[in-house]
Parts: structure tokens; sequence; C-alpha cells
């Protein structure tokens, strides 16, 4: 039986779909993603700049400096858990309360132990600054309510990505007025980080609605120490990648901040902005692509390959797509959206733009290490990714600023998603990543 939707496509389309019931699942559940992350970045983009311009660089840097700081605990909230609870939910969903239940738990405590250690950090940091040091907590203070993404991955693996759709854009739009509200009353900043937090609650409140809708409670999940440590063995390479990961995606506002000053992160972070935006779309299509590609490993090593080969083919010219028209409008697009004041954000965006291409291919490429349970290569490549970038900010910042920064990232970026050629484990499949943009015949086979 087809997806209803089907019959709307035009008839060429419809026959290449007809029959093909993962493929629509696939498709279906990537719109649903796609309209929560466009929603959510559509607006949030716009009360976004409206904040930038409200604070300006400068409290706009210390804004993101704050939000970048928590960020880097953030990952270790996580756990690196994610891919390997959806893995086990495909695989055995007979074991779902057991492995949710301890997932939570895991989650829950990783998420209290990253709370104190960001408190801790911004202390020792930035000690005697109140403002810093509450901006940095109730950042960090959402990870608590992270916990319950675990509910998330059950949806996720049963590829019906619309119920946390509907919990998380509730949650959104309650809180979008609340800060359109604040802009309009002309609050003080903290008063955005106390609505971030109170957007976490909302958000995994009505996760809670949506699993209970669909009936299933939560107080059915069970917690075993024996399937907490397996899963701690499996996740803590995807953990310490997590974390490296974070740093080199977060430490660039760090380092800007500490080397450059409060309104070189605002005009970085204004561009970053308009550039990150789009790495919502990798994330989606590889996670609704991601129980089929799971089954196709079990059953047939050679359509694995070729589902990954069709799946870098779409990341690789998806990201060159929105890289080369944005980038050639970045001074047209900074100047209307940001104002006089970021001016010098629009070269930066033309530089940090095609740092997507290895984002959206690095994303891809995680799914194949996580299937092939290589997560040890996902830590190594992280962390060259890392140094790399660690090394070209202490050369490029003091004399460039948000560009050096910028430039750094997008280098860093590429050294790390292709650094997978270092491994003979994976150095074969790295050129399935290198031909990507070139794998146009395969791609149109059925």
């Amino acid at each position: 039986m087809n997806a209803i939707w089907i019959k709307y496509l035009p008839c060429s389309i419809r026959a290449r779909l007809d029959g093909r019931h993962s493929l629509q699942s696939i498709i279906g559940n990537t719109v649903w993603l796609a309209i929560d992350r466009a929603l959510r970045m559509g607006l949030g983009l716009v009360v976004g700049i409206w904040l930038a311009r409200y604070l300006g660089p400068g409290q706009f840097g210390l804004w993101n400096f704050a939000i970048a700081f928590a960020a880097l605990f953030g990952a270790l909230a996580t756990l690196g858990l994610d891919g390997i609870v959806i893995r086990e939910l495909v695989r055995d969903p007979e074991r779902q309360p057991v492995v949710m239940g301890s997932a939570f738990v895991l989650k829950l405590v990783a998420s209290v132990i990253a709370l104190f250690l960001s408190l801790i950090g911004i202390t020792i940091m930035r000690g005697g600054e109140v403002l810093t040091f509450w901006l940095v907590g109730l950042s960090a203070a959402g990870f608590m309510f992270q916990s319950i993404n675990v509910v998330d991955f059950y949806f996720q693996a049963k590829v019906q990505a619309k119920f946390t759709v509907y919990a998380a854009n509730a949650a959104f739009l309650m809180m979008l007025v609340v800060k359109i509200w604040l802009l309009l009353r002309g609050a003080p900043i903290i008063s955005f980080a106390w609505a971030g937090l109170a957007e976490a609650a909302l958000t995994a409140t009505f996760l809670v609605w949506a699993y209970r809708a669909n009936h299933l409670r939560m107080r059915d999940w069970q917690y075993d120490l024996q399937v907490m440590r397996g899963l701690l063995k499996e996740s803590w390479p995807l953990l310490l990648a997590s974390v490296a990961v974070m740093f080199y995606m977060r430490l660039d506002m760090v380092m800007l901040q500490q080397m450059a000053g409060e309104r070189e992160v605002g005009i970085y972070a204004a561009a970053t902005r308009l550039s990150e935006i789009w790495y919502f779309l990798p994330v989606i299509i590889v996670a609704s692509a991601s129980p089929a590609i799971i089954r196709a490993h079990q059953a047939d090593p050679i359509e694995f390959v070729k589902k990954l080969r069709k799946l870098y083919f779409v990341l690789a010219w998806l990201a060159i797509g929105i890289s080369l028209p944005v980038s050639l409008l970045s001074d047209r697009i900074v100047g209307l959206l940001y104002g006089e004041d970021f001016h010098a954000a629009a070269a930066v965006l033309a530089m940090h733009l095609w740092a997507s291409i290895a984002v959206f291919l690095g994303v891809a490429s995680s799914q194949y290490l996580l299937v092939e349970q290589r997560q040890d290569i996902s830590l190594y490549r992280t962390l060259i990714g890392l140094v790399c970038n660690v090394a070209l900010n202490l050369v490029l910042i003091p004399g460039m600023g948000a560009m050096g920064a910028a430039i750094a990232t997008v280098v860093s970026y590429f050294v790390a998603t292709f650094s997978m050629v270092f491994f003979r484990s994976t150095r074969g499949h790295t050129v399935h990543l290198l031909l990507a943009p070139f794998s146009w015949h395969e791609f149109r086979a059925r």
C-alpha cells in the first residue's frame, strides 16, 4: 500500500516511488523533520536577527559566547548514545523498555554533571562576572531536560517524526511569542536566557505527552546495570567524538572572545547563524534513512554501500547548491538582515558557508561508521579536526579576527571528514566520499 501523499506527486516521480514503501517512509519522515526545522529555523532566525540588532555586536557576542561555552559541556549530556539507542530499538523492539529506561538514567546523570562542570569552568575562566555566570548557567540547565530525548529516539526508530515535530514546535512557538514580547518590552539579556530554559522544559513535557498519546508509558521503562554498561561501552568513543565535535564547532567563539573581544564574537556569530542554519538538513535526512541503511547492512552488504553512495551524492550537491548562491549574495543578505553594524559579517559568511560540504558528508559517513561499529574512527577523525582547528585559530585569529576563525573552521572540517583515508579499514570507503558529487549514474539507478 502506498502512502496517501504519493497521489499528489507528478506521474514520473510517482512511478519511481510506487511500491517502494521503505523509501516512501524515509521521504515522509524527512518531510516532517524538514517542516519542523524549517519552521523553527526560519522563525528563529527572524527573532535571532531582531535580537542581534537589539543587542548590538558587543552584547550579542556575549550572549553567543555564553551559549558556546555551555555547549562545550553539552556533548557530555548526550553520552554519544543517540545513534546507538536508535539502532538497538530498530534491531530488537522487544527490548524497548529496558533500552529506553537505561538510556534515560544515563543521560540524566550525565546532564547534571555537565551542568556543574560548565558552572565550575565559567567561574574559573570569568570569575566575578555575574551576568556571564548566569547566562552560562541557564544555558547549561537545559541539558537536564534533554534526557527526555530518548522518546524522540523511539519515534526515529519507528520513522514517526511527526510526533516529535508536534511536541518541539508547540514549545517553540509558545516561547517565540514570549521572546517577541521581551523584545518589545526592552527586556535585559538575562530574560532571553530564562526563555531558552523554559523552551527546553516545555519541549520535554510535550514529548512525554506525545509518547503517552501513542499508548506508551514512561513508568514501563526499566533500567538495567548490564544494559547501561553495554551502552556506555559502545558509546564512549562517540561521546569523546561528540565532545571533540562540540569543541571544534564552538571553541572558535570562546577563543575569539579571549583573543579578539566580544565584538568579533558578535560578527562571527551573525555570520554562522546564517551558514549553520542549513546543518539540520543532513541530520534529518540521515535520521530518516538510518533504519533502511541498518536493515540493508544486515541483509545485503552490496545494497548497503549503494544506499550510502546515493546518500553521499544527495548531501554533497545539496551543500554545493546552498553554498554557491548564498556566498555570492552574502553582502546583500547581511546588509538587509543585520544592518551596517554587522557589515564585516558578509565576508565571514561567504567563507564559512563552504564548510557545509564537509559537514553534510561527515554526518552521512558517521552513519557508516556507526553501523560498521567503528566508533573509534569517529573519535579519531574528530580529534584530528579539533587539533587542526585549534592550531589554525591560534595562528589566524590574532591577525584576522572573525575571518581567521572562519578559515580555520572550513579547513578543519574538511580535514576531519576525509581523514578516514588515514585508516586502513575505512580507506576504501573514503573513495565513495571523494566521488560523491560524480555518482549521478548510480543515483538514478532504481
